[in-house]
């Protein structure tokens, strides 16, 4: 492997396990919310996951409570939310203008959302499709936007003070910016320095 292939492809695993990391919190704090929704309706906290499992265990997976079963619909979700944020922080890697990272990661929820609810889980998982709520649903893949834009926290060498810093900079901001004072101090000469004789 020549030395201009190694940074390339360090760059993009690097993107790949930030974007596995910023999926799986995202999809820890959307599970969050669902089971608080679900609770908010008199139901299970783990009726998503559940719901999930029943691609496992058929209706027999649909219980209130938690049981064995829930364990598969969990690692379901974030097999698949951290496999999605990986796909997308993949996609990203390259963009730097941070709204623009924060518009793809809050749109890319809610057109996998449509794409699997309302059309594949309809022929894989029928019953997710059938019985998930849809308005919580969608806030839910919201909230896993909001999180998942932060996958560049992830990334290797990343700190929280240059992500900052990164939200900060205006794109039209130079990066070396010139300073007035010492502009006009060259231009003039100083007064206390002697004449020549």
């Amino acid at each position: 492997m020549d030395a201009a292939t190694q940074p390339r492809s360090a760059a993009t695993t690097g993107a790949m396990l930030a974007g596995l990391q910023g999926g799986m919190v995202g999809a820890l704090w959307m599970l969050g919310w669902f089971g608080l929704s679900d609770a908010w309706q008199r139901r299970s906290f783990w009726t998503s996951e559940n719901l999930f499992a029943s691609a496992f265990y058929g209706s027999a997976a649909i219980r209130r409570g938690f049981s064995g079963s829930t364990f598969a619909g969990l690692a379901l979700y974030l097999l698949i939310y951290s496999s999605l944020g990986a796909l997308i922080a993949l996609t990203l890697r390259h963009e730097a203008r941070t709204a623009r990272i924060v518009l793809v990661c809050l749109f890319a929820p809610l057109l996998w959302y449509y794409a699997t609810y309302q059309w594949l889980w309809k022929i894989g998982m029928p019953m997710v499709a059938l019985l998930h709520p849809e308005r919580p649903t969608i806030l839910g893949h919201l909230i896993y936007g909001v999180w998942l834009s932060r996958f560049r926290l992830y990334l290797p060498g990343a700190t929280p003070e240059t992500e900052t810093a990164a939200l900060m900079q205006s794109p039209h901001q130079s990066a070396s910016p010139t300073d007035p004072v010492s502009q006009s101090g060259s231009s003039e000469s100083d007064p206390h320095e002697q004449a020549p004789s």
